[in-house]
């Protein structure tokens, strides 16, 4: 028995090594967020059925928390150092990031994803076109005013390209009608801000007509400060994404539509596209490098189907 327990034992610790190198030698594929919202927590949905489907990768995501290009850009040096294999980014500031994720893509497979930087050596774009996804949100804003009147626009910061083209896509919509959009309020992210902007223009323009969130926390934002207000009805409300106050908004009637993304796919396509393009295989990338995930408007013809999807998508 001594001389059988020897080899088996050689096996066993030699198959124990293999596994060991073998679980050293995952790749690591990153999303890094642009801010912290369910909107993201959906998109980590994607990421862990595409982890699933590929265990031979490690899938994570990271959440930048305090908003920043700052912090994002220490963020992206920081998976650089850890030599990840490939990172998708929502880009903050893509003006000023075009240098630093240069970077990365001479280092790792590089996508952007929900906010694009195009003027950088990214491989492609996974998300939405923002254009097309602000003048839909411009379509609801009109067929909300249908006589015109005063609108107020709120987001994050036009730093990010999304941003930029939701605003375009809206003025574009509006264009020739009798709806005047008096302002474009940010706040850096700062959820506190994002309300007190909404407080102060209620305040200051008694006559507002309709409010406009571009960014997932806005339209939450702008919903409970109408609300606190009681005008809900009385001034409009427009949004973007699909946070549970925004659907429970329009439930109420609070809220007329919001234009919704599909962020579960930007989770998943990023992961195993960025597989493909690891292994040399660029057959996912359209000639223009752009992967466009269409949107859709949630109403209250159907708010309580979406809104029972979402419900199913968070508390997995």
């Amino acid at each position: 028995m001594k001389k059988l327990l020897t080899p088996i034992l050689a096996g066993a610790v030699a198959a124990a090594l293999f596994a060991g190198a073998a679980h050293a030698e995952k790749k690591t594929l990153v999303l890094v967020t642009n801010a912290a919202a369910d909107f993201w927590t959906v998109a980590r949905r994607g990421i862990e059925k595409a982890q699933a489907e590929h265990p031979d990768y490690k899938m994570e995501m990271v959440v930048t928390g305090q908003a920043t290009a700052a912090e994002q850009r220490r963020e992206l040096d920081d998976l650089i150092a850890r030599g990840v294999a490939g990172i998708s980014v929502s880009v903050d500031d893509a003006a000023h990031a075009t240098e630093e994720l240069n970077k990365v893509a001479a280092k790792a497979v590089l996508f952007t994803t929900d906010s694009d930087a195009p003027q950088s050596k990214r491989v492609a774009y996974i998300g939405t076109d923002n254009v097309a996804a602000g003048k839909q949100a411009g379509e609801q804003i009109k067929k909300a005013l249908p006589n015109g009147g005063k609108i107020m626009l709120f987001v994050g910061t036009l730093d990010a390209d999304n941003a930029r083209e939701r605003v375009q896509g809206i003025r574009e919509a509006l264009a020739g009608t009798k709806i005047e959009i008096i302002d474009v309020r940010t706040d850096q992210v700062d959820f506190t801000k994002a309300k007190a902007n909404v407080e102060d223009t209620l305040a200051k323009y008694p006559d507002i007509a309709l409010l406009a969130g571009l960014w997932s926390y806005n339209t939450p934002e702008i919903y409970d400060a109408v609300k606190n207000a009681g005008k809900c009805g009385k001034v409009k409300i427009v949004g973007f994404d699909e946070d549970a106050r925004t659907l429970r908004g329009i439930s109420e009637g609070c809220v007329e539509s919001t234009v919704v993304q599909q962020p579960f796919e930007f989770g998943y396509l990023s992961m195993v596209n960025l597989i493909k393009a690891i292994n040399g295989d660029m057959s996912f990338k359209p000639a223009d490098g752009l992967i466009i995930v269409p949107t859709k408007v949630i109403d209250k013809s159907n708010v309580k189907e979406f809104a029972e999807y979402m419900r199913k998508l968070l508390r997995k």
